[in-house]
């Protein structure tokens, strides 16, 4: 058993009430013997319980749950950056070239590697993540995953219309390779599966229909797609289906819309969109750093709260342009700001953590150090160069630390992730 000495912080239960219900330890003990966490509390009386436990010391450092990353693109990472589009140029000019690469598996499973490592130096230990068309290239993720037992949901995109041929499937081959893709990773390992259907404008109604009639056959897999982003899209969306009343209608028509489906964006709804969200347990994915580089649009977080629609936050790689989660609460909270509305530190490290495994039903898992849960955390070094040393008191309290590091921080705060019981990720000294 290892017991590690640090401040830590994580929200031990679902809630809305993020100052109450967050549970600090500033002199804490972590205790995690091979892959699950057995203890949590002041480290003293962790310490008394546990004498034969090999102690860490982490002074002046703060443990923090993995942090979930609920929508990402990682075929995009090597597209990411790129100047001066927005929607659905940006698809045309940069992510469909892009994922024509894909079909190279050998090219796959190298971005593949190069994607992980990335999430895992910003601290993030769980990913809901959109390949490619290329069923290859969803294996790739999900070897690649499996070799450092990361919990990963992920899915195979699904397009038959609106893209270049060397993308395309059909409505037949995206059912059949999304039920050989589900039934080869779907609850192997840490494996989720997710059908992916890119967005509606991309799929017939005959794909649409073919992996809804997934989704019932298939009732614990997972949904994601996109929803909503753009005024343009949206104006495409209401041409392509003339009869929907409205986007969102055009998933619940096809039985898309439930628990365990995740929808990014979902910046301009329909209060009547809201309501159907709220009801029926889906989760708004919040890309507040796409949103702003694609010149999107503002999240509205009051009517999600007012709704009661799950949200959890997203870097949405590669329009979002970091793979760090604390700099994506920064963004959020700019959104918010300019809304009159701001999104506090706690919140926004519970969009992240325990709420972002709520509305995924992964509670039991990830999201939290609570004993019983996959030892999945992140050792976080606030002070980690001049100018944080300067800003942030060896004192501070955690919402403190938050807020700066969400403005002052990347990836040189992650001193340490760790995923099922093992460090995956150590910041060099030299960094």
């Amino acid at each position: 058993m290892q017991l590690f000495r640090a401040s830590i912080a994580h929200f031990p239960k679902p809630t809305m009430q993020f100052t109450d219900d967050i549970a600090i330890f500033k002199d804490g003990g972590l205790l995690i013997d091979g892959k699950e966490i057995i203890d949590i509390g002041p480290f003293k009386e962790i310490a008394e319980r546990f004498p034969a436990a090999k102690v860490t010391d982490l002074a002046g450092k703060w443990i923090l749950p993995g942090l979930i990353d609920s929508h990402l693109h990682y075929p995009q990472t090597q597209s990411i950056a790129h100047y001066g589009e927005q929607l659905l140029s940006w698809l045309e000019n940069y992510t469909f070239p892009t994922e024509m690469q894909f079909a190279d598996s050998e090219h796959a499973h190298t971005v593949a590697t190069v994607f992980l490592n990335q999430l895992m130096r910003n601290g993030t230990t769980t990913g809901f993540v959109f390949t490619t068309v290329h069923k290859a290239c969803c294996q790739a993720l999900f070897s690649a995953a499996s070799d450092i037992d990361m919990a990963i949901v992920a899915g195979k995109v699904c397009m038959d219309r609106n893209c270049p041929s060397e993308l395309s499937d059909s409505a037949e081959t995206a059912q059949a390779d999304s039920a050989q893709l589900i039934e080869t990773w779907h609850n192997k390992g840490r494996n989720r599966y997710a059908l992916t259907p890119r967005f509606a404008p991309t799929s017939t109604p005959a794909q649409l229909a073919a992996l809804g009639e997934l989704a019932k056959q298939y009732s614990d897999v997972f949904i994601q797609t996109h929803l909503s982003e753009n005024l343009d899209e949206i104006a495409w969306v209401k041409r392509l289906f003339p009869s929907a009343d409205g986007y969102l209608d055009v998933y619940d028509t096809y039985n898309l819309v439930r628990e365990r489906a995740v929808f990014g964006h979902g910046i301009h709804l329909t209060p009547n969109e809201w309501a159907r969200l709220g009801e029926s347990g889906a989760t708004v994915a919040f890309c507040p750093t796409s949103n702003l580089f694609l010149g999107s649009g503002l999240f509205d977080m009051t009517a999600a709260r007012a709704n009661k629609v799950h949200v959890a936050m997203a870097t949405d790689v590669g329009a979002g342009t970091t793979f760090n989660m604390f700099k994506t609460y920064g963004d959020a909270y700019k959104v918010s700001q300019l809304q009159n509305a701001p999104i506090s530190p706690l919140e926004g490290f519970y969009l992240m953590t325990q709420g972002a495994a709520v509305a995924h039903g992964l509670d039991h898992e990830i999201g939290n150090l609570n004993p019983g849960s996959t030892a999945d955390f992140i050792v976080v070094e606030p002070r980690f160069d001049e100018l944080t040393q300067l800003r942030i008191k060896e004192d501070a309290e955690f919402d403190d630390v938050f807020f700066a590091l969400s403005m002052l921080g990347d990836d040189r705060a992650i001193d340490q992730t760790w995923i099922s019981g093992i460090c995956r990720h150590r910041k060099e000294k030299s960094e």
